[in-house]
This record gives C-alpha cells, structure tokens and sequence, in this order.
C-alpha cells in the first residue's frame, strides 16, 4: 500500500470535518505548527498525540492496528509518525466515537485502503456526515477481537457514556486500555447528549474500565496522559459526587444558574478547570431538560 504523502489538491478540495471548531476557527489553525510526538506505553503498544485525541497504535510485523486519526490535515504526518515506528502496514483503525477530532481522517485513511471499525451507532452517524470512503466498514455491537502482533485486541462497546458509541479498546497482551473520550485527564467528562451521551452510561462505562484494568494496567486517555486504574475511580467518583449533589438541587427545585452558583464541583476544579459544560449535561439529564 503506498503510504507516500496525501496531502494535495484531492485531500485540499475535501471537506474538514472537526468538531467544536468554527469555519473561521478552522481557517485560523496553523496545521504546519502541531506536533506530532510518538509515545511507547507498553509492550507492543504506542500513541501520538498531535491536536485531537490520543492515537492509539499496536506495532509488529503483522502490521498496525490505529485508533482514531484525529483531523484531516494532519493525515501526511500522522502517517509519517506510524512509518518511523512500524512497517507502515496499516491494516485496521478503530473510531472509538463519531467526534471530529478522532475522526476527521477517515476520509483519507479510508482513500489509502485501510479498514475502518466502529461501533454500529459510529457507521450510523457518520453515514450522515461523511462520504462512504470515510465510513467504518465493518461495525459491530457485541465484543469483537483482533488478532495481530501476537496481541489480542478486544474492542468493547460500552453503554452510552460520551456518546452513544463510544467504545473501549483493550490491548490484552500489551496490559493497555485505550478509553477514548469517556476518560480524560485535561478536563471534567464532556457528555454529548446530542450524540447520545448519558451520566448514568458514563458512570457505569468508567466502572468497566476499572473492572477490567488490573494494578499494573496502563490507560490512554482520548486526551491527556497515560494514567492508572486509580485514576479512572478518582475520575468516576467525582462524576458520583458532583452528581449526588446536582440531584439534590433539583430536588429541591434549583435552576441550573443556582446550581451552578451551589458550586458543586468546586472541590474538583483545580485539577478539571471549568466545570460549565459538564455540569450543563448533568444538570439537563438529571432535571429531564
């Protein structure tokens, strides 16, 4: 499969998808300046972080299996990185959700022959947004595995948590879960429910993890650094909390201003930031908004 460099007039003329950017916002990114940086997490596992989310690489000589591809303009150099560490045989991406920053590449990745995996609910949405080339040719609803590098490669759907296709991706052999964006480091859970996403999903999706993760576990974050299985219980133990004391101000018939004003992640903000989208989510859930 030829791997040279993509980016022309084809993949110009082609439309961008990216999530939670403007046209403007768009236009005003300088592609040329993000970095691209390789990450060894174990065994046969690496990510490259760029701009978008974590993405996940497992490399041997049976080629590599990638998770998500971040944006569009990125492709040549996404697949630059994945050549400096591999065979440059990329045979499956796993879309771990519909957002644009972990899908945004499809297109080209799909124009280079590679075959795109997804939840059923991620093919569905897609189908909305992008041409075929981009869509995930082989989706599933159950558990599935691959087989490469000598790893087995069990891809989970779990319950609608950021999104309603979210799925996690673990790495058997290697000890590595790839949690995409149900789980982040940088920021409180971002919970899409215009794409499905849920509290309760979230909160169950995050008690998997953990269940799965043993104590020497590594997880990949969709953005942020490579953490424990006792960072995803601190992550769901805030969301427990937070929404423990959001439920009890609508009991109380509280408007979202004042629930915000109650400060119920205050606790939490330090290491999270800006609590107001998240709590916007739980806030419409749990007030039936």
């Amino acid at each position: 499969m030829n791997r040279s460099m993509l980016v022309g007039a084809t993949f110009v003329a082609a439309a961008v998808f990216i999530a939670g950017l403007t046209p403007r916002a768009q236009q005003a990114v300088d592609w040329d300046a993000v970095e691209i940086s390789t990450h060894h997490v174990a065994g046969t596992v690496h990510y490259l972080a760029g701009r978008g989310g974590n993405i996940g690489l497992s490399i041997g000589d049976d080629g590599v299996v990638m998770i998500d591809d971040q944006f569009a303009p990125l492709t040549d150099r996404i697949v630059e990185a994945i050549n400096g560490i591999s065979n440059g045989n990329i045979r499956y991406l796993i879309n771990t959700h519909v957002h644009g920053d972990h899908v945004g590449g499809n297109e080209n990745m799909g124009r280079l022959g590679v075959e795109i995996v997804a939840q059923d609910r991620v093919r569905l949405r897609l189908a909305e947004r992008l041409p075929a080339i981009a869509l995930p040719v082989l989706t599933y609803s159950d558990a599935i595995r691959i087989h490469l590098n000598g790893e087995e490669v069990e891809l989970l759907p779990v319950p609608p948590a950021h999104t309603d296709g979210d799925s996690f991706i673990h790495f058997k052999g290697s000890d590595v879960l790839h949690l995409g964006d149900v789980f982040r480091t940088v920021a409180f859970p971002v919970i899409d429910r215009g794409n499905g996403g849920t509290l309760d999903g979230t909160i169950e999706a995050l008690g998997i993890a953990a269940g799965i993760a043993g104590p020497d576990t590594k997880i990949v974050p969709g953005h942020g650094v490579v953490s424990g299985r006792e960072d995803v219980i601190e992550f769901r133990d805030m969301i427990i909390d937070v929404a423990a004391k959001v439920t009890a101000l609508v009991e109380g018939g509280a408007s979202y201003d004042e629930v915000l004003a109650a400060g119920p992640t205050a606790d939490y903000e330090t290491k999270w930031g800006d609590p107001q989208r998240f709590l916007t989510a739980v806030y419409g859930e749990l007030a039936g908004d």
